[in-house]
């Protein structure tokens, strides 16, 4: 039944490569469950709610991609959406956090208009090939470099903004450790690499008091009820909540793209022409998560580039998103056992995979010149900036500048030049 549905045999898979590819990608984005309540909790939001409304619309999002899209694909409140929820929406503008989920509601629903047109096929077919390999090579240096944060190899410093962190850390010791664990038994060709490596690490860190042993093994979730169907739209005409939905319609639309284009890379799930397969499903299945997710009481919910990990650990079809979906359902009565798994055992895995998507820059054409500066900008701007839709707006604004300024005018159709003046425009007014 399964083979049939998720048609794992065509896909060059096996219910088992699926399950350990779920496990893998849940557990290096199994952080959310508790960053996304603290983040949020800045705009005033009940905390403990946020736990189960995290667990819940992750679990929403995450199993209908896999059902509806059969992607590989991880779902959950963005890391983006969240701060800018917290600190600009809520801090800054001043509306309040039931005003916020209307905006993300109202976000989830032009996101779906969107994708039942045409505007976004037009987005996706118009990005270049060079920056179709650009963009998921950027966004695998931002991956490493989050990793190598998280594994304290790299911290921030006042004069360089970032240097090299305390290399005789225990922790972080334990993380290249586990990198080069990982690097080896993936040489090696040793099915479940990465989550083995995380394993180990995590039972390594016990005795050196890295990984911490829980108190209890089950509890019960916190209610949803406050932040449940709290949004509120009495203030949609206010120009800070129009300029709130502008700017989240755009981070979820560029992210997105950035996010599915990088995981199809990876998973084998690129057609000849270099487009995606069953991309509107697979867009839909991340906007109807969105709007979800507004529902149930968190901001923004979208596809993790966390998911690669599960990629490159076998996964292939959209069975390794409903393993995710159903770990998120499980970690509301777990939470304490999730706690256990140090970053030291999962950023070695982010290191890894950002490692594996940069080696797409062999397909980039560097020969020419107009083709590979904005593939350039779009690796280096992607994690300088933190912020994978500014990473693609920059490489998109620099093809267009470019190739028009070297009178490559056939090159930059329509839909670029459009893009490019949204994005001017973006600029100035916000």
């Amino acid at each position: 039944m399964l083979n049939k549905f998720f048609k794992l045999k065509s896909a060059n898979t096996t219910v088992q490569r699926e399950l350990i590819a779920g496990l893998t990608t849940f557990m290096t984005m199994s952080y959310i469950v508790f960053v996304n309540p603290d983040i949020l909790s800045n705009a005033g939001m009940p905390r403990d709610a946020l736990i189960t409304a995290t667990c819940l619309a992750a679990a929403f999002a995450s199993i209908l991609m896999g059902l509806y899209a059969n992607y590989p694909i991880g779902l959950a409140t963005s890391m983006t959406s969240n701060s800018f929820f917290a600190f600009v929406i809520v801090k800054s503008m001043g509306l309040s956090w039931q005003e916020g989920l209307a905006a993300v509601f109202i976000v989830g629903i032009l996101f779906i208009i969107i994708t039942v047109g045409k505007v976004r096929e037009l987005i996706m077919d118009a990005i270049p090939a060079s920056l179709k390999m650009g963009i998921p090579a950027g966004i695998g240096i931002f991956l490493m470099f989050i990793g190598l944060q998280n594994a304290g190899i790299v911290v921030s410093n006042p004069h360089t903004l970032v240097t090299y962190g305390d290399l005789t850390n225990p922790a972080t010791l334990l993380s290249i450790f586990g990198l080069l664990l990982m690097i080896i038994l993936y040489i090696k060709k040793v099915t479940g690499a990465i989550l083995i490596s995380i394993a180990v690490v995590t039972l390594i860190g016990i005795p050196l008091n890295i990984t911490e042993m829980p108190n209890e093994i089950v509890s019960l979730p916190p209610s949803i009820a406050p932040v449940f169907f709290k949004m509120d739209f009495s203030n949609i005409l206010n120009p800070d909540f129009l300029m709130a939905v502008f700017t989240l319609l755009f981070m979820a639309v560029f992210d997105t793209i950035g996010t599915l284009m990088g995981v199809a890379q990876r998973a084998g799930l690129i057609d000849k022409n270099g487009n995606m397969e069953r991309a509107k499903k697979a867009f839909m299945a991340d906007a109807a998560g969105s709007t979800a997710g507004s529902i149930f009481g968190v901001s923004t919910v979208g596809a993790y580039i966390e998911s690669i990990t599960g990629v490159e650990s076998g996964g292939r079809t959209g069975l390794t998103a409903v393993t995710i979906g159903i770990l998120f359902l499980l970690a509301m009565f777990f939470a304490p056992i999730i706690l256990i798994v140090p970053s030291a055992a999962t950023a070695p895995a982010l290191i890894f995979v950002g490692i594996l998507m940069f080696s797409v820059v062999e397909n980039i054409t560097f020969k020419d010149w107009t083709e590979l500066t904005p593939a350039v900008i779009a690796i280096v701007m992607t994690p300088l900036t933190y912020n994978i839709a500014m990473g693609i707006e920059l490489s998109i604004l620099a093809y267009v500048i470019i190739k028009i300024g070297t009178g490559k005018f056939k090159d930059v159709s329509a839909t670029m030049l459009v893009l490019s003046i949204i994005f001017i425009l973006k600029e100035i007014f916000t």
